[in-house]
């Protein structure tokens, strides 16, 4: 069952090379729907009430290095595989390339396929593999289809995610070396006992190179140029989904494997979660290219996860899921977005944009999608942002009152680059230059519409996000 989410994305990959080119986007299409399908089952599968792993799969492989094929699916990763899922569907769906399409598309499913494998993986090797993996399509979807300085934003995040891999490699080895688990299956070692000093060596080798993932400040240099030199829908793929690979190794590896050592460090992650969010909003409101607002505000909304791991009680690990979750749906909306406008009007320098949401000759639906997400993105009531952020204040303040407190200006924050972007670009009276824009068909809302349906269905009910994940993750609080 597990292997279906690996396996059909590899399938479909086969199937585009031995299509014809006109059956191309059809197979991609069709690779995604039955992917979801499969996603779609796994949920009515799973069992809400059970907080252990479900679904096993487990082969031998190469038992000499202590590596097996051991999938398994729980609370903490099926929320990570819908998400998963979803934007891979959307991301296919919303662009056909004019050049290599063959390429594109399984790249993409590549990508998918990776994810899928690095949250499904019970073997650390195994995660590792998967977590490599799409290292690789991500640099070429980068400087193939990227900017004009596509070539240095995407060797510099070869090189960052490199190290990253080897930080997490070194960390992984050190688990089984000290642990004396002499295997690296997740159960194996989690039945071992490590010191404290051996914990707090390893969790930072752990916080290095996961934390370049996520990316916290100041591991975070490569995550800007990425996007703005990225197409708007590798943008997406990478900060709806491939930044959550660095918060669920946090909790999967760090608060369930070294308890002990997250909590003596924990003071200190919650100060580095409260420095990466007002830094990314302090940042994004000084940004005049809309796509780096927008990669400035994950920087800081990924804090937020980082803060409610630090504090590990049960509501706020709760809390950190429905946060990954949400900052995917919340940012792969804005990226859409932004990459509408910039297809529409040919620049994303909010000096040169003015009235786009002006209803005659602008972008009125685009507009009023953009408000609905940069709502979301400030915590508004009634979206999805505001459950998840609420949830992670309230979980994190009894732990860490000051740096809860501090972390919650960036919410304000967040409100004022909003409001310049929107105040800026879709506000006033729409500038000369502007004033015969092609028009955005509904098929070319469609993504945007999905994700804002879903941003604010699950605002308006929480329990359809946090009810896969409670019963899991709440056991594993450690405050």
């Amino acid at each position: 069952m597990l292997s279906g989410l690996i396996g059909w994305p590899l399938l479909g990959v086969l199937l585009l090379w031995l299509a014809p080119g006109r059956w191309v986007r059809s197979v991609a299409l069709a690779t995604v729907a039955v992917v979801a399908v499969w996603t779609g089952v796994l949920l009515a599968q799973f069992d809400v009430h059970t907080a252990g792993w479900q679904m096993v799969q487990s082969l031998p492989w190469l038992d000499n290095l202590g590596l097996s094929y051991r999938l398994a699916v729980d609370g903490l990763s099926l929320p990570l595989l819908g998400l998963n899922s979803l934007i891979v569907a959307l991301v296919v769906a919303s662009h056909h390339p004019a050049s290599r399409p063959r390429l594109y598309y399984s790249l993409v499913l590549l990508a998918g396929a990776a994810v899928a494998g690095a949250f499904l993986a019970q073997n650390l090797l195994l995660f590792f593999l998967f977590y490599e993996l799409e290292l690789l399509p991500l640099y070429l979807l980068i400087a193939i289809w990227g900017g004009p300085r596509r070539d240095y934003a995407a060797v510099k995040f070869l090189v960052y995610t490199a190290i990253s891999g080897l930080l997490l490699l070194a960390a992984f080895f050190g688990l089984v070396v000290l642990s004396g688990a002499g295997s690296f299956d997740y159960e194996v070692i989690a039945a071992k006992k490590l010191g404290l000093g051996a914990q707090i060596g390893l969790l930072v080798l752990l916080l290095l190179g996961l934390g370049i993932k996520i990316p916290l400040v100041p591991l975070h240099t490569w995550l800007p140029d990425a996007h703005v030199e990225a197409s708007t829908e590798v943008s997406m793929l990478l900060a709806g989904v491939l930044l959550k690979l660095g918060t669920y190794g946090l909790l999967r590896f760090g608060v369930q494997l070294l308890p002990e050592g997250w909590r003596v460090l924990a003071p200190v992650l919650a100060v580095w979660a409260v420095v990466s969010v007002l830094y990314g909003s302090l940042m994004a409101i000084g940004q005049q290219d809309m796509k780096r607002v927008v990669a400035f505000s994950s920087i800081g909304h990924m804090g937020y996860v980082l803060l409610a791991a630090a504090a590990a009680t049960p509501l706020s690990l709760v809390a950190a899921v429905a946060q990954m979750v949400s900052h995917g749906l919340i940012a792969a909306l804005l990226f859409f977005l932004v990459g509408v406008v910039y297809r529409v009007t040919g620049t994303r320098d909010l000096a040169k944009l003015q009235g786009l949401l002006t209803p005659e000759r602008g972008l009125p639906v685009v507009g009023s999608l953009m408000i609905l997400a940069v709502m979301a993105s400030s915590g508004i009531p009634g979206m999805v942002g505001f459950i998840s952020e609420f949830m992670v204040f309230r979980g994190s303040f009894p732990v860490f009152p000051v740096p809860t407190v501090l972390a919650m200006l960036g919410t304000a924050l967040t409100s004022v680059y909003f409001l310049l972007l929107v105040n800026r670009a879709f506000f006033g009276r729409l500038t000369p230059a502007l004033a015969e824009l092609p028009p955005v068909t509904w098929g070319q809302r469609l993504p945007a519409v999905v994700l804002a349906g879903l941003v604010v269905m699950l605002g308006l009910q929480p329990s359809w996000l946090v009810r896969w994940s409670e019963v899991t993750v709440s056991d594993w609080g450690l405050g």
